[in-house]
């Protein structure tokens, strides 16, 4: 019961309905931490896309030149350089071309 302290309705003080809940939230959470991942990566890559974009390049070809120029840099780091440190990001795509 002390799980489900601040639900809504019967949620938070009949048994049976508080452990349904309960059980229904832990599955959600343990789903959600890999969905957390999966929807970083999108963003990531949606900013890496819209960075090289500015630059003539899509995504997949700036992926791709990075990759044969072994430049190691994460989805991430790339990401958080395409978006607050645009000079940096274009020492990168000059780099690559």
């Amino acid at each position: 019961m002390k799980q489900t302290k601040g639900q809504f309705g019967r949620r938070k003080n009949v048994w049976t309905v508080a452990k349904n809940a309960y059980e229904r939230g832990l599955q959600y959470a343990y789903r959600d931490r890999k969905n957390k991942k999966r929807n970083f990566r999108a963003l990531w890559i949606q900013r890496i896309n819209a960075g090289a974009r500015q630059y003539g390049m899509s995504y997949s070809v700036f992926m791709g030149k990075l990759h044969k120029k072994n430049i190691d840099l994460s989805r991430k780091v790339l990401a958080d350089l395409a978006m607050n440190h645009p000079e940096a990001f274009k020492a990168i795509v000059n780099e690559v071309k």
